[in-house]
């Protein structure tokens, strides 16, 4: 094997070629011209390595993404809001209110909301122990929300399998792209994935690690082409798709109920008769 490897070394010495990446090759001679001492510095990297890898990969991966949001609507299920959750919510929403603003309105009334919330008896944010509801048994005793939350998934996973294997299969071992700062090595396994080569500057970027860049930092180009209420990246869908067993609604209630057991009253407005007569009187004058 060493006889092997020997030989092949010698013949690139004779033909004065230096193999860097799949489609680039540089002169030697080249080197000595931009000042560069070892291959490890720099590469020359052919244009035709950005028009048939970089600008392809890019583009596939927007035009997926778009055509995975509109396939993800249409397998979306019209399905009329529970009113006990939005009851939950909009409750939700007045006691978050009640926490920010309830300097603006006097220690009597913030004291009569309080007690509204929060009593143990009848209060809106309490919840009794008994009563408290499970989201994995109420997901699975829903099939509506199984079903959507599998069409999600699957909208999800298959155009990302396929994607993947064609992006293994036909650009795996590439050098895409050299981004224009330099890194620390450790980021090597994450924009060097599939190529195998130690002495290649951190800073250039590989085939698939191009693919893994696009996949999960086109959230920007995606509220410009889609708006920002339905951008989304992958990384959020993935979030979403690990917390897939829904929300425990109770949980927010009692964390809600809390909130505004520990809150104490500051009066954000204190003499605002006095200060409104002195504006009034300056006005006058």
């Amino acid at each position: 094997m060493s006889l092997i490897f020997r030989r092949m070394r010698n013949i690139l010495k004779e033909s004065r070629l230096s193999w860097i990446s799949p489609l680039c090759f540089v002169w030697p001679p080249a080197f000595e011209q931009l000042g560069i001492d070892s291959m490890a510095e720099d590469l020359v990297l052919d244009t035709a390595i950005r028009d048939w890898v970089l600008v392809p990969l890019s583009v596939v991966m927007v035009l997926i993404g778009v055509l995975r949001y509109f396939v993800s609507k249409l397998l979306r299920s019209s399905q009329t809001p529970d009113a006990k959750v939005v009851r939950e919510g909009q409750l939700i929403l007045r006691a978050r209110n009640l926490r920010a603003a309830g300097g603006f309105i006097p220690v009597k009334s913030f004291r009569a909301r309080k007690f509204y919330y929060t009593n143990e008896e009848n209060g809106l944010l309490h919840v009794p122990k008994g009563q408290a509801q499970n989201p994995q048994a109420q997901m699975f005793s829903d099939p509506n929300m199984a079903m959507d939350m599998m069409k999600k998934n699957l909208s999800m996973i298959i155009p990302q399998s396929l994607t993947f294997a064609w992006v293994n299969f036909f650009f795996s071992g590439f050098v895409a792209a050299k981004l224009p700062f330099p890194l620390t090595p450790r980021f090597r396994s994450m924009l060097q994935n599939g190529i195998d080569l130690s002495t290649v500057d951190v800073s250039y970027v590989s085939g698939r690690s191009w693919y893994f860049l696009n996949l999960f930092g086109l959230r920007g180009l995606f509220s410009l082409i889609l708006g920002e209420e339905n951008a989304m990246d992958d990384t959020q869908r993935m979030m979403q798709m690990g917390g897939g067993f829904g929300v425990d609604p109770t949980k927010n209630l009692g964390a809600e109920k809390d909130g505004i057991d520990i809150i104490q009253h500051e009066w954000t407005l204190p003499k605002i008769e006095q200060r409104a007569e002195m504006v009034l009187r300056k006005l006058v004058k």
